[in-house]
């Protein structure tokens, strides 16, 4: 029996379909569909029930499914045990924002491949907080308040984020100076929720939203342009914020601190080596 077969039995059991897991695996469909048909003939037992769409786990595929995983995951264990000097290989997904990931985060990852040829990265970038587990993922870097989530997490270090507006929006419109004004402004959202700290009071904002993308760097523009005020990480917009192309707003209600961090799902055994390099990779850039 071999393992990829095991392993993309696992991805196609856990993404719902070839197509879905051989984008995971970054392999064709039909490499995908003949490990499959391998394992199958070797077990003499059908483990998907497949149409043209999805792929559904058979009863016994169910029970296979469990045991495969666990079986790749102590064979990539073991072999990172007896290599941990040694460089890193397989295969490593990861889940990055796209709002200050592709632009910060991504010199990073690229750096962890190029010292490490042998391990193939495959990283999404997204605004919205993904499923580490359904979706297949090793690990996933995210920034907000450290109750955002329960996966298991390690901080990289601080993000500052702050409220903006440009000086054309502020001439017109005025600038907020408590939670109660914000309500009468015009609100550029993205997929977090308006918080600010009042002392040690935290108070959720609920402004009058005009304009809304899942992704925070769209509104960058938006928000030079004058239509309203945003919040935004600082990396987003500090360069608009030195040239004067944008101004802070609510400063004597700060956002409340938020940091980087890395989250992995929920295994019982240690954090894959190559998650481990690259956490530290980030720290040494971010911490």
């Amino acid at each position: 029996m071999d393992i990829e077969e095991l392993r993309t039995f696992v991805e196609v059991a856990d993404a719902g379909g070839i197509t879905s897991a051989a984008r995971r695996l970054g392999v064709s469909k039909s490499i995908v569909s003949r490990r499959l048909a391998r394992l199958e003939k070797n077990l003499g037992i059908q483990l998907l029930a497949r149409n043209t769409r999805d792929a559904a786990l058979t009863e016994a595929g169910a029970t296979f499914r469990d045991h495969a995983a666990k079986i790749c995951a102590e064979i990539d264990f073991a072999v990172e045990i007896i290599q941990p000097g040694g460089g890193l290989r397989g295969r490593l997904r990861v889940a990055a924002p796209l709002t200050f990931g592709s632009s910060h985060f991504a010199p990073v990852i690229t750096a962890l491949a190029q010292q490490h040829p042998e391990l193939h990265v495959h990283t999404h970038y997204s605004d919205h907080m993904v499923d580490l587990v359904a979706e297949g993922f090793d690990c996933g870097i995210w920034f907000g308040r450290v109750d955002q989530s329960s996966l298991p997490k390690r901080r990289i270090g601080p993000m500052i984020a702050m409220y903006v507006a440009s000086p054309a929006y502020i001439e017109k419109h005025g600038s907020p100076e408590t939670p109660e004004e914000m309500t009468t402004h015009q609100a550029l959202m993205g997929n977090w929720a308006w918080p600010v700290m009042d002392g040690d009071q935290l108070i959720e904002m609920k402004p009058n939203t005009r304009f809304q993308a899942d992704a925070g760097i769209a509104l960058v523009p938006a928000v030079l342009a004058g239509m309203g005020i945003a919040g935004l990480p600082v990396p987003a917009v500090e360069e608009h914020l030195a040239s004067g192309a944008l101004v802070p707003v609510m400063l004597r209600y700060p956002v409340p601190d938020f940091a980087i961090y890395v989250s992995t799902p929920p295994s019982q055994h240690p954090v894959p080596r190559r998650v481990q390099v690259l956490t530290d990779m980030l720290i040494d850039r971010f911490g």
